[in-house]
Formats: structure tokens, sequence, C-alpha cells
């Protein structure tokens, strides 16, 4: 009998997320446990937040205070590093990710083996080492934390700004919207029948039901962290 064909599942993120760093990481433990094919594909969140005339919950004063108290609950429960940084507001609508995100999207068009691993280190700057995630050195640092070449890195810094990579960035942003999405991360699981958008770090046990999987939890066994 010939193996089951793998179903694609496709996570638009945006390093600006805490929410997205938990679901990035679950996706990740679990890509070569579950029977899917994984693509990450990297959207600027401020032009879905635009395009779908959507509100940062932050900006609920209650939300917001219940948000940080909940961070650290869910850091625990996926276990991801996570610490918020000094200013958050400074860093997530001060400085923003566009910069970060056009670099994560010019290395993901140069070498797509290396995207997980640099989404990972921009994630551990902004949200556990309190970091910047913007400047050029700061692009090189995480570059050559997630084993990119000098080249690599330099190249990726120059892509940056081309079109065809702002292009890229802007197409992953509309399709996520061609999906109804309207905020960070949003998952797309491509079945038989239609594919089903997910949102937020919470819905894998729907997740594993419509790929026909079993969830084990955020770290499932004989993962290693």
């Amino acid at each position: 009998m010939s193996a089951q064909m793998k179903k694609t599942v496709e996570l638009f993120y945006d390093v600006v997320s805490p929410y997205t760093w938990f679901a990035f990481e679950v996706l990740c433990r679990y890509q070569h446990r579950w029977n899917m094919n994984l693509r990450l594909k990297p959207v600027f969140l401020g032009g879905i937040m635009k395009g779908a005339d959507n509100q940062p919950p932050a900006m609920v004063p209650n939300r917001g205070l219940y948000m940080r108290k909940e961070l650290k609950l869910l850091a625990k429960y996926f276990q991801v590093p996570l610490i918020e940084p000094a200013n958050t507001a400074e860093m997530m609508f001060v400085k923003g990710t566009l910069k970060t995100q056009r670099f994560i999207t010019a290395v993901d068009m140069m070498d797509s083996t290396k995207t997980e691993e640099l989404s990972r280190q921009m994630w551990h700057r902004n949200w556990s080492r309190d970091e910047d995630i913007t400047e050029p050195e700061s692009l090189k640092q995480a570059g050559k934390r997630a084993g990119l070449s000098n080249a690599q890195i330099n190249q990726g810094l120059e892509d940056m700004q081309s079109s065809k990579v702002k292009d890229r960035l802007k197409q992953f942003t509309d399709e996520a919207l061609n999906h109804w999405a309207f905020g960070s991360p949003t998952i797309i699981a491509h079945t038989s029948d239609s594919p089903v958008m997910l949102f937020g770090s919470d819905r894998f046990p729907i997740l594993a039901q419509v790929l026909g999987e079993k969830w084990e939890g955020p770290i499932p066994g004989g993962c290693k962290l």
C-alpha cells in the first residue's frame, strides 16, 4: 500500500506576536510526527490587521491586563522561554516588524531550510531576551545564530530592500487575507474538501481532528526541546 499523501499545513505568521511563537513551536514539534507538510509563510501583521479592519487585542485595557498574566501561563504550558519585554508597546507599535519580516522573507526565498531557525531566533531576541530585531546588526546576529553564512546574511540584507522580496511579503499577506485571516497566527490546513482556517495557539486538538491525527499535548512524546 502506498504511503498516505501528506496534507499541507500553512502557517501565516509575524514574529511580533507572542501567541504565534507558541503555535510555531508546536507545529515544528509535530511536523515530522503528523503526516503533514508544514509551510512557513511570513506575513506583515500590520497589513492583515488593516485589511481585516481589526485592532490589537491589547488596545482593550482589561484584555491587555489579562494577556500579561496569560502569557506567563502559556509560556510554561508550551515550554517556550517567553519573557515580556520592558517596553512591549515600543517593540510592537513603534519599531514594528516590517524590516524583520522582509529579512525573513529574503532568507526564505534564498534558502528555505533556514526559515524555521531564523524565525525562532527573532522570537528569542524580542520575546525572550528583550533585544532589537530591526537594525541591520540585530538581523546579522539573528542570522548567525540561525546558521546563516556571512554571504547569506549580507545577501539577505541587500535583498530585503528589493521589490521581489517586498512583493513576496505582500503576496503572503494577501493570501492570508484571502483565507479571511484577521491576525497571527493563522493556520490553513489543506484537506481533500477545502482549506480549513484555524486561528490562535489553542486550536491544535481541532487541527489534529482535521488532519486525522492524534493530539498529544504541546510536547509530544520523544520530542526534544
